[in-house]
């Protein structure tokens, strides 16, 4: 199978089998992409995570067209694109016609109550592994350590005091520090 076909039906297999959006799609994408294909190496899946996340657009879209990219150009981005897209556009759309009687057969109820912890335990199971691998990188383990815990305990201490705060801030804070935090390192070594 050429590589335009294995991007494609990759990324179609990815959105057809992940429910509850990009975040769920992480873990899959790692998986295909990475261990399997080997189309990326575990440094530039979490570079282009956190790159994914801070641009405009779903996450799992910008990841399907950077790697599309990076494999087959223009064409591998479109084609892995519309991979991950056309699944979910089809059963959205079959849902849609149907959607007033959908949720009306108890065992349709039933069935997403099972897919919404399913996508929970998905996207923790995507932090983890992200986790694991920032923290293999041992010349960084202590920043990303600290990092990890002072992000970690900043938004779970908001969310329980119900505070309104925009990841979007967040990632800035972030980055802003980060940039800060690793330059001032650098220009001391």
């Amino acid at each position: 199978m050429n590589i335009k076909s294995s991007l494609f039906l990759t990324f179609a297999k990815i959105g057809a089998f992940t429910f509850g959006g990009g975040y769920a799609m992480i873990s899959l994408i790692d998986s295909e992409c990475v261990e399997k294909k080997k189309w990326l190496t575990h440094d530039e899946f979490l570079d282009m995570t956190a790159v994914a996340e801070a641009t405009p657009g779903p996450i799992a879209i910008n990841c399907a067209t950077y790697v599309g990219y990076k494999q087959a150009g223009v064409i591998g981005a479109v084609l892995a694109t519309l991979g991950v897209v056309l699944p979910s556009f089809l059963i959205i759309l079959l849902i849609s016609l149907f959607f007033e009687n959908f949720l009306k057969f108890q065992i349709v109820a039933n069935a997403f109550k099972g897919i919404r912890i399913a996508v929970s335990i998905l996207i923790i199971q995507a932090g983890v592994k992200m986790l694991v691998k920032m923290y293999k990188k041992k010349e960084k383990r202590a920043e990303n350590i600290i990092f990890s815990a002072v992000f970690f305990g900043t938004m779970l201490m908001l969310n329980f005091f119900g505070i309104d705060f925009s990841t979007i801030y967040m990632i800035l804070i972030a980055g802003t520090l980060g940039l800060f935090f690793f330059r001032k390192r650098r220009e001391s070594k």
